[in-house]
């Protein structure tokens, strides 16, 4: 299965800069989209259920034009839901959950923790239910999860470190998730092909930052231990344009 996630920043933006070709070049079985910034009834049918896919919409119910997923998938799923199982972190659509034959595949988009203690304290809370309802269902079967993580990991995954040591994104205590994340078995794909520096997924607006490759790496794809061997290929695709984030994707056999 291949698996192509990607955080548009606005879905309706990201359609009038090509997105439906890049989606009908993309070879995607999943396409899966972060920051839709879209409710499905705002859309044409053509952009809800694009050719040869069927459209799984997950919106923000408080708040217009904000966060939100989807998925495009060729082959529907066995089941889907909406939202973490916790009750506290539910309502602004970050999260799809979608199982497959073998193996749970979650999007998610991943809160920010930048605007002050209180959504730092959310982003994290948001992680460890996420984690904790992650091993529930791992139980059963593999767990895949991709999207916008919002965090760099490491100091090679993002340009500047020592100037983004006190910035949200960076600080020791989102790093020392994904550092618990992956004690817990959960696999960086990306890092399985690509050990160096200077690979990035995000990059602001300002000071013409893509152009001189000055970015972060906060989109990832993550599997089970389970699944290690049956990942083919991860990568990302920075020559893309339509967002200040790009694709990135993982291809499990």
């Amino acid at each position: 299965m291949r698996i192509l996630s990607w955080n548009v920043n606005g879905y309706r933006a990201a359609l009038g800069k090509g997105f439906l070709d890049w989606l009908a070049a993309s070879g995607a079985d999943v396409a899966m989209l972060q920051e839709t910034k879209v409710e499905p009834e705002q859309l044409a049918p053509a952009e809800r259920d694009p050719a040869g896919y069927s459209g799984i919409w997950n919106w923000s119910k408080g708040r217009k034009g904000y966060s939100g997923t989807a998925c495009f998938v060729k082959t529907p799923p066995l089941a889907h839901s909406f939202g973490l199982e916790d009750p506290r972190y539910r309502g602004e659509g970050r999260v799809i959950h979608l199982e497959y034959p073998d193996f749970h595949l979650f999007n998610i988009y991943f809160p920010n923790g930048q605007k002050d203690e209180e959504r730092l304290a959310y982003k994290l809370g948001f992680y460890d239910a996420f984690l904790t309802q992650a091993e529930a269902l791992r139980r059963a079967k593999p767990v895949v999860v991709g999207g916008d993580f919002n965090t760099a990991h490491t100091a090679i995954d993002l340009k500047n470190a020592k100037a983004n040591e006190k910035t949200s994104g960076f600080l020791p205590i989102e790093r020392a998730w994904i550092d618990r994340f992956i004690a817990h078995g959960y696999v960086d794909t990306f890092r399985l092909f690509e050990k160096g520096p200077g690979h990035y997924s995000w990059w602001s607006f300002r000071a013409n930052a893509r152009a001189k490759n000055v970015g972060w790496r906060i989109d990832y794809f993550f599997v089970s231990g389970e699944l290690e061997g049956r990942v083919k290929a991860a990568w990302i695709e920075p020559a893309v344009m339509g967002s200040d984030h790009c694709p990135v994707g993982v291809e499990i056999v």
